[in-house]
């Protein structure tokens, strides 16, 4: 007997595909209108797809562009703010800050925006025009 959370797996898989396109699309929107904003946008590798799971880009003063998003209502989240090698979990391997130093580079300016499938143009513009006005600020 398949239990409650096969049940909406199952359901939730139908429309996978309909959400990835989605979230594309929000992606492809926000590449476009951030053109000008002084941040590193994600990058999409001619062999493969993004599913922009998350949308993550790079900014130098990732801790001052997140605080102004913030105190503009704009909920960001920071993914992989420790580099593999420097978890806890790895630590047994020996490696010591400074021994990736890109990883650690990296680690110190990403920043998620908000993305889900069901954003609106409304709401992808308010975060593009927030950045372009952090951007302008600097």
């Amino acid at each position: 007997m398949e239990g409650f959370q096969g049940a909406i797996l199952r359901v939730k898989l139908r429309h996978l595909e309909q959400w990835t396109e989605a979230r594309r699309d929000v992606a492809s929107k926000y590449n476009r209108m951030q053109a000008d904003c002084e941040v590193q946008l994600p990058t999409e590798m001619p062999w493969a797809r993004h599913v922009y799971h998350v949308y993550t880009l790079r900014a130098g003063d990732r801790d001052g562009v997140q605080a102004s998003l913030q105190a503009q209502g704009i909920q960001t989240a920071v993914h992989y703010a420790l580099p593999a090698h420097l978890q806890p979990a790895y630590a047994d391997l020996g490696y010591a800050r400074g021994a990736f130093p890109e990883s650690e580079k990296a680690a110190k300016e990403v920043l998620s925006l908000p993305i889900y499938p069901e954003m609106t143009e409304e709401q992808i513009q308010r975060v593009t025009q927030a950045l372009t006005r952090i951007a302008a600020a600097r």
